[in-house]
């Protein structure tokens, strides 16, 4: 009797972990972490934060917007020509943005050009992937400057204010289930 309820309790755990692990599949997906990794540490940006913008992005789907915005990290043609020009891209193609390798390196460079643009404040950084560095501009320099920016307060764009707290929540979630397979 106690061990055939010790094998039920054992299975119980068992079913309950695969299950855990089946649902965090679905609601917080990681693929490419081997990519994520390496271009995290080669551009110096939080692993956790390029899967969150991914995951907000694109749900981690090769995908190309109604604004023609391709790949995991959904960048724009023109925002991967200023990248391309900007980090010695010379032979690269539009249709390279397909490729996960391509696009998340692009989406890493650009997302430190953003942080170091914006010195090390990752809110207007999140914001500025997503809305616009003109944008946010304007915004911070309504707010009366990047000490004074509340993401809450000061975004105009609904769209943009959730997209930085989705991001900002993600990345939290990220560390917390993904830290081993993003090596932090």
């Amino acid at each position: 009797m106690a061990a055939g309820l010790l094998a039920a309790v054992v299975a119980g755990v068992l079913v309950s972990g695969v299950l855990d692990e089946a649902v965090r599949e679905i609601t917080l997906p990681l693929r490419h972490d081997d990519i994520i990794r390496q271009q995290a540490a080669d551009k110096h940006v939080d692993a956790a934060l390029i899967a969150a913008v991914i995951y907000e992005e694109s749900r981690f789907r090769d995908q190309t917007s109604n604004a023609g915005a391709r790949g995991l990290m959904q960048i724009t043609p023109e925002t991967a020509d200023f990248i391309a020009r900007r980090s010695g891209g010379v032979r690269f193609e539009q249709s390279d943005l397909a490729t996960p390798q391509i696009n998340i390196a692009y989406g890493a460079w650009y997302l430190r050009y953003l942080i170091d643009r914006y010195k090390g404040n990752d809110t207007l950084a999140i914001a500025a992937y997503n809305a616009g560095m003109g944008n946010v501009d304007r915004w911070v320099a309504r707010a009366g400057g990047p000490s004074d920016f509340d993401s809450a307060k000061h975004i105009p764009f609904p769209e943009t204010r959730a997209y930085v707290k989705n991001v900002i929540e993600r990345r939290q979630q990220y560390r917390d289930h993904y830290g081993g397979e993003l090596g932090l």
